[in-house]
């Protein structure tokens, strides 16, 4: 079935999450109607302009760039309602009572167009109630969306239609959510708080029975419960507090009564300990103290008798340290279920709870495993779901020992082990067990389907039989098919290593040999690109003295970077995530980019106290050079001006649109809101770039504006200093900077080629490193993962 993608939206209700919603419907490129209450005196557009201009600050930004929000008009329910009837789809997001959100709809009806989708966002209120009393064409058009806050940065979009929604709806819902806002789509039934809220809101309250009931410590429950076992870092308790514990409270509330049939009802219960923080105004992070509480540079945590705040206690968690080092999750969930002592009882007991729960909830909430399992990792951060770490440790010993536990299993998990099922997720081409999916579609006969992922991460990137085509230690390259080839490095932390260099240069010796090969996408299925040169083996070689290996590394890289620049056959970059330094040197290198949205670019060398030298900072003079009306000066400088500060602050782009603002990426990007599509759309790209007869970019000298355009640049570095925003080292880096950007020594404007601004970079780079300041910052950034400012 071929669908229609909405082009205009309103959204009703400018809280916190009806804005972001608007925001994020502009960034996919829709014009949007943003509403809400008119002021009762004034200005009727005071409330949503209030709203929208407040959260227009919001760190991190809802918007792609500034100026994205032109697409959004704001209005109020008073003078601009029949607007209403212009929109193809229409989102209430106004406050969660049930009797306003039926009145609304009751208004929506007389205006909204007759093929309008309407729905309404709640993160627990019974669906079809809303829409009672509506009329039956009505009621077909209408479901419940549930964005995750906040919409732009949170992928899981949970889907509620009703039993009269029609079906059709629900499919272009879900292929206009997926493909043009990025979402990872899971239809839920219209039960109590969904899929993801159900299951989370269980696991937060086993943790706070943990600490109320088991004597268990906050940081205990937190050190169990975080990265350790695949969950963010802020676990349940900081998580609690990043939610805020009165909306935590306040959810509790509303379920427990609606959950009658529920076998661990009483969990859900609420807990005294909660609410007492919350009377007492230690209402999480946005009250300044929750479970945690912040005193100068020490976290304290709160008591759970005395409501005293202290330092926590000393963990008693035995044999905990040496699985915490265990790189490779799967083997950290098996070791500690088999670890003995309190940390293990923990784990044991909370898992089994948790792994019995979710599937009791089939088919209540959901029909199948999978759902549960992305709702968790889309929703939640989990980088397995309940199912996904069930299959982990073992279906069949999981299965024994909650019924050891006495806890309910229900009737398809024991015809699952009947029929001599052993995991949920099955083996196929040689990929392990627990990564591909039997979708366990619940019907009348029981019977099961597998399903391939839309996403799932820990996949290799390509997964036919024969596909690798070459590998070395931290790099491989595999055939994507149609004569498409794949480079994908899996260095540490996606770092440019030695080994991954000259594994790039090799492949495109194999590219130049076989003309098989039509063209060549570099990239790979990590949360970030790459995180730029490898600085421990440049630090190791600057305090070793090594400078002639640092000088022969740079000059290869320069000269890879403009082999792949003015390759013969069709290169693609497919970027997500952050490509910072070097890693944004390998993306503007190439002539053609897919990028992500949600991709974060830089190039960041001046904050470890160096200047970009691997061609970055020759492209972002060229560029600035030829964005410019002219050759004339006072065409280029203000461009020079713009991309000068960009390096010099260290600038990262915020998503792929601000980095084609910024110069990081080219005009032509091919932005897919959706990261699963990037691969498929770079080969694409390849592909028909080859059928179109490619021809690499031309090599052209271009303008810089010599000693008069540096006097500028250094003035402007001085502007920095005095105001803050530079130290006197940061001032100094930004001189060497504005020498390499305007032609060196050169006295007056002049035209150069490439090589001659690369090997100024070279001249700058090398004694850039031997700086004590440098390579202070250097190992800085190692030790600590952050920049230092000397």
């Amino acid at each position: 079935m071929t669908f229609l993608p909405f082009k205009t939206a309103a959204v009703l209700g400018a809280g916190i999450m009806g804005t972001q919603i608007a925001a994020h419907l502009a960034n996919a490129g829709l014009k949007v109607l943003l509403m809400d209450l008119p002021a009762p005196e004034g200005h009727k557009n005071a409330v949503v302009e209030g709203a929208f201009k407040k959260a227009k600050k919001m760190s991190p930004p809802m918007l792609f760039t500034p100026d994205t929000a032109h697409r959004i008009e704001l209005g109020n329910y008073h003078e601009h309602f029949a607007r209403l009837s212009q929109v193809d789809w229409v989102i209430e997001a106004v406050v969660e009572r049930l009797d306003i959100k039926q009145k609304l709809m009751a208004r929506l009806e007389q205006v909204v167009h007759p093929e309008a989708v309407i729905a309404t966002n709640t993160s627990g209120l019974p669906i079809g109630q809303i829409a009672q009393g509506r009329s039956l064409d009505f009621r077909q058009r209408f479901l419940g969306t549930h964005f995750f806050n906040p919409p732009r940065y949170l992928k899981l979009l949970e889907l509620i239609p009703t039993a009269e929604t029609d079906p059709a709806i629900v499919q272009r819902m879900e292929w206009f959510s997926r493909s043009y806002l990025g979402k990872g789509v899971v239809v839920a039934k219209d039960t109590p708080n969904f899929i993801a809220n159900r299951i989370g809101l269980f696991a937060t309250f086993l943790g706070i029975h943990a600490l109320t009931e088991d004597g268990y410590s906050i940081e205990e429950i937190d050190t169990l419960t975080g990265t350790l076992v695949g969950r963010p870092k802020s676990a349940t308790f900081r998580t609690a507090d990043l939610v805020g514990l009165d909306t935590l409270l306040h959810v509790a509330e509303n379920i427990y009564p609606a959950i009658p049939q529920d076998e661990q009802r009483q969990m859900f219960k609420l807990p005294k300990l909660l609410k007492t923080l919350v009377e007492t105004g230690s209402r999480g992070a946005k009250a300044g103290q929750g479970f945690y509480k912040k005193v100068g540079k020490k976290i304290l945590s709160v008591h759970p008798k005395t409501f005293v705040y202290g330092l926590p206690p000393e963990f008693d968690l035995p044999g905990l340290d040496g699985i915490l080092h265990v790189p490779k999750l799967v083997d950290r969930l098996r070791a500690l279920y088999q670890l003995p002592g309190r940390g293990g009882d923990f784990f044991r007991q909370t898992t089994l709870a948790l792994l019995s729960y979710a599937a009791c909830r089939l088919p209540e909430i959901a029909d199948s495993p999978v759902d549960v399992d992305r709702a968790m990792r889309w929703g939640f951060g989990w980088q397995l779901g309940p199912f996904e770490m069930w299959d982990a440790i073992g279906f069949h010993r999981v299965l024994y020992d909650m019924q050891a536990a006495n806890l309910m299993v229900p009737e398809w998990i024991q015809e699952m082990a009947a029929t001599g099922e052993g995991h949920f997720y099955r083996s196929h081409h040689g990929v392990p067990s627990n990564l591909l999916m039997a979708n366990a579609v619940l019907g009348p006969m029981g019977e099961q389907t597998v399903e391939q992922p839309q996403d799932e991460i820990h996949l290799p990137l390509i997964q036919t039989n024969g596909s690798k085509l070459w590998e070395n230690p931290e790099a491989a390259l595999f055939d994507m098919g149609d004569g498409v080839v794949l480079y994908e490095f899996r260095s540490k932390g996606n770092t440019l290593s030695t080994t991954v260099v000259d594994g790039l240069g090799d492949v495109l010796d194999l590219l130049t040999q076989d003309d098989r090969y039509r063209g060549l996408v570099i990239g790979n299925n990590s949360d970030h690109f790459c995180g730029g040169a490898n600085l421990l083996e440049m630090g190791t070689a600057a305090q070793t003295g090594n400078w002639q290996l640092i000088s022969n590394l740079l000059v290869t890289f320069q000269t890879l970077l403009q082999r792949i620049r003015y390759f013969h056959k069709p290169i693609v970059a497919a970027v997500q995530g952050r490509a910072l330094g070097g890693g944004c040197e390998l993306v503007m290198a190439c002539p053609h980019v897919v990028a992500a949205a949600e991709s974060y670019i830089g190039l960041v060398e001046l904050s470890v106290g160096l200047i970009p030298g691997a061609t970055g900072t020759t492209r972002m003079a060229k560029w600035a050079a030829q964005r410019a009306a002219s050759g004339a000066a006072q065409h280029i400088q203000p461009f020079l001006n713009q991309v000068f500060k960009t390096v010099a602050t260290a600038t990262v782009a915020g998503s792929a649109y601000e980095a084609m603002e910024l110069g990081f990426l080219p005009p032509h990007t091919h932005v897919v809101m959706n990261n699963d599509q990037r691969l498929y759309v770079a080969k694409a790209e390849v592909l028909c770039l080859d059928r179109a007869g490619y021809r690499p970019p031309a090599q052209e000298t271009f303008w810089v504006l010599g000693e008069p355009g540096r006097a500028v640049l250094n003035h402007m570095a001085y502007t920095l200093e005095q105001g803050g925003f530079a130290s006197e080292y940061d001032r100094w880096l930004a001189g060497q900077l504005a020498y390499v950007m305007t032609g060196g020594k050169l006295t007056s404007p002049a035209r150069v080629s490439e090589e001659y601004l690369l090997g100024l970079e070279q001249e700058v780079f090398l004694p850039l490193l031997q700086e004590k300041k440098t390579q202070e910052r250097i190992m800085h950034l190692l030790k600590t993962k952050k920049p230092l400012r000397n």
